[in-house]
């Protein structure tokens, strides 16, 4: 069997390290223990065939200045591609990217993680800053500019919200929080028109999209006779489920079978991908959601669009 997993997560020593004097992860989840020899352990279990490697959104944030924010990504990128230059059928990365506030850094990494080191896409963080700057921000438009002109592939991952504050303290953030970040980051996108003006990116939203499925007819349903000219934050009903199913969605944590069976009503078949998220998830926590995902009744096709063929389209 043939698996790509778009969402498997890399933690080298340099930057656990990074995490760890910056006081942790801010959204509470403890950093794991993670080698490469481990993620293939964790694949050969799950019958993963390729892993696209990426940071978790602590790499953003956890270095003070943009030099080290610079430094810290662009070791990060060198750090993967060396890895996959020596097995390119079994890794794949996402590059890192300073502060998409530091839009000089950011597009110097760009251009030399896409050009130089040949990533597979970059990653992009639901949001930046000290506020609420999510990804559909005007601060942001020369990093989409970019991305845009090089058609390049954008995954999403879901960081913690301004307020870190939790709602139980034994409830980390990544729990329920995440899911309502990418939400969030997404609907910015779709309302401020950044995903319909910059649509030659390809953009993967972590965790079937958070919890934007099943909000998406509550921001899009109006009724028949107001359907053809009624306007929604600027767009028409229509337009927002365009903009809405144009997105990928993987599946990390995200196939139990009431979840799958929203995913599969209002999601194109030719936009799912599968997903892990190990190591932050657990070697039996991906196991257990891929199992599922396998006696989940598919059509031979479908099953083979989400396993691989999808992704190897989307990767080119």
């Amino acid at each position: 069997m043939v698996l790509i997993d778009t969402h498997h997560h890399f933690v080298p020593d340099f930057y656990a390290q990074a995490v760890e004097e910056a006081g942790g992860d801010p959204s509470g989840w403890p950093t794991p223990s993670w080698s490469f020899e481990g993620s293939i352990a964790s694949n050969e279990r799950v019958g993963t065939s390729k892993a696209i490697l990426s940071l978790t959104a602590p790499g953003a944030v956890i270095a003070s200045t943009d030099e080290k924010r610079r430094a810290l990504a662009r070791k990060a990128n060198e750090f993967a591609a060396a890895q996959r230059d020596v097995e390119p059928n079994r890794w794949g990365f996402f590059a890192a990217l300073p502060c998409l506030l530091d839009s000089e850094g950011t597009l110097t990494e760009i251009r030399y993680a896409l050009d130089v080191l040949k990533a597979d896409g970059v990653t992009l963080f639901t949001r930046y800053g000290a506020g609420n700057q999510y990804l559909g921000d005007p601060a942001f438009k020369p990093i989409w500019e970019e991305l845009d002109l090089r058609k390049a592939v954008v995954f999403i991952h879901p960081t913690h919200p301004a307020d870190t504050t939790r709602v139980n303290p034994l409830l980390p953030q990544p729990a329920i929080d995440y899911p309502h970040e990418t939400t969030r980051t997404a609907v910015d996108m779709i309302i401020t028109n950044t995903k319909r003006k910059y649509s030659s990116c390809k953009v993967v939203l972590s965790h079937a999209g958070g919890t934007l499925p099943f909000l998406i007819t509550r921001m899009s349903t109006v009724s028949r006779e107001a359907a053809p000219t009624a306007r929604i934050y600027g767009k028409t009903s229509a337009e927002v489920m365009e903009d809405f199913r144009s997105f990928y969605f993987d599946l990390a944590l995200s196939s139990s079978e009431a979840v799958l069976r929203l995913v599969l009503d209002v999601i194109p078949h030719d936009r799912l991908l599968y997903g892990s998220d190990y190591p932050y998830a657990s070697p039996d926590k991906t196991l257990g959601f891929k199992q599922i995902l396998d006696d989940f009744p598919l059509e031979q096709e479908l099953r083979d669009k989400i396993y691989f063929k999808n992704a190897a389209e989307l990767l080119g």
